[in-house]
């Protein structure tokens, strides 16, 4: 266990355990955290109001393990992607993603406004409701938003036939204390600090609940980031004892599915979980998971020409949503080399999109960011680091 992945009760333990009064705790994480919205500790000798012999003991008990900064790239977008080095010399790779202030047409759906952003699921405001009834419903201004996407494991096991990580297998999971490490380090990159956060980097997050749920405590901590669960979205491409595990956490992030079929036979294909935990058992997982008045859980799918795309398939995805409070982000596939898929034509987008509105859901196109620096969507794959340590053979 690394130091920075430890809570503040457990480090009060440890400070106990030194000798030395538990408010050392509070003060050794507000150092680990609490700056973490602008520096990153590297180093316990940087702590200046710890005695020292404390912070050796602290270093020997837990040592601290920070990330260095590999390679930082820039789309044309003004899409980053951040590669970072793990202690044990892996690659781990996270994505800024800005949205700068713009207008975005409303679109009203089933007695309120359904919003295309995936964190802003708060419901219609008095003033959007009089606006709508009145007959004048216009752009929403979104606030200039910067969302981080973070890993959660060096690779990944699950082997999706649509994702570049799955090619790299599975090396290890990621502690928490590198997890959260990702957000201080892409904030110090930033300059300011991310609005929003999504468990949609490398790995299944679901495959590390320990370590992601521990994330989220010391993401959450007043003494820290103090980020909201509002701001926060975990996305799994299907394992439902995560799900229910991540609904039982008080209090629950958002939760997205990749879910990207609408049958068994071709959802196997394309996302062996699907073997373990089939549609029908995913979305009933999907309909027990609490949500609090406005919030709604996130469909992404990925789409393949000629694979899941069809007019059957758009039929039927409202069928299988039915009773679940729900948007769908469509994701055109985006490409990487190996797999034999291809991105659909934008008409047949558009249609997809269209088909899916009349069968009463919420669905928009999530737009490429980050594709010219394979960092959209399914690119991430940490190439390029000749230091970075094969993957042992190891069994999910």
């Amino acid at each position: 266990m690394d130091l920075r992945s430890l809570t503040p009760a457990e480090l009060s333990e440890r400070v106990r355990a030194a000798g030395e009064p538990a408010y050392r705790g509070e003060q050794v994480f507000r150092w680990l955290h609490g700056r973490g919205t602008g520096a990153v500790v590297e180093s316990l000798d940087a702590m200046s109001n710890i005695p020292r012999a404390l912070g050796d003991a602290l270093a020997a008990d837990a040592p601290l393990h920070p990330l260095a900064v590999d390679t930082v790239q820039e789309a044309a977008d003004g899409t980053r992607k951040l590669r970072f080095r793990t202690h044990d010399g892996r690659a781990i790779e996270s994505v800024l993603i800005p949205d700068e202030n713009r207008v975005e047409p409303l679109d009203f759906h089933q007695g309120r406004l359904a919003r295309p952003s995936d964190d802003d699921d708060e419901p219609e405001t008095e003033a959007e409701r009089h606006r709508r009834l009145s007959g004048h419903v216009p752009g929403r201004l979104l606030r200039d938003k910067l969302t981080l996407c973070v890993s959660s494991q060096v690779g990944c096991a699950l082997d999706c036939a649509f994702c570049a990580t799955a090619t790299l297998g599975f090396s290890r999971h990621l502690s928490a204390g590198e997890i959260v490490e990702q957000v201080y380090r892409a904030t110090q990159i930033a300059g300011r600090r991310p609005t929003n956060l999504v468990f949609m980097g490398m790995g299944e997050p679901m495959h590390n609940f320990d370590g992601v749920s521990r994330a989220l405590t010391l993401l959450q901590h007043p003494w820290g980031a103090a980020f909201s669960p509002r701001r926060i979205t975990v996305s799994t491409v299907g394992m439902v004892p995560g799900i229910e595990k991540l609904g039982q956490l008080m209090p629950a992030p958002n939760l997205a599915i990749s879910l990207n079929a609408t049958t068994d036979e071709v959802r196997d294909r394309l996302m062996p979980v699907n073997r373990r935990w089939p549609i029908a058992v995913l979305l009933d997982a999907a309909r027990r998971f609490p949500l609090s008045h406005g919030r709604r859980v996130t469909f992404e799918y990925v789409l393949l020409a000629g694979v899941n795309d069809s007019d059957d398939d758009a039929d039927r995805l409202p069928r299988l949503l039915r009773g679940i409070p729900t948007k769908v982000n469509l994701i055109p596939w985006n490409p990487f080399a190996g797999p034999a898929f291809a991105r659909p034509s934008a008409e047949r987008i558009r249609t997809f999109q269209e088909r899916l509105r009349q069968g009463g859901l919420a669905v928009y196109i999530r737009t490429p960011r980050g594709d010219d620096i394979d960092a959209a969507c399914g690119q991430l794959a940490a190439r390029g680091v000749e230091s970075l340590i094969p993957a042992p053979s190891v069994r999910a």
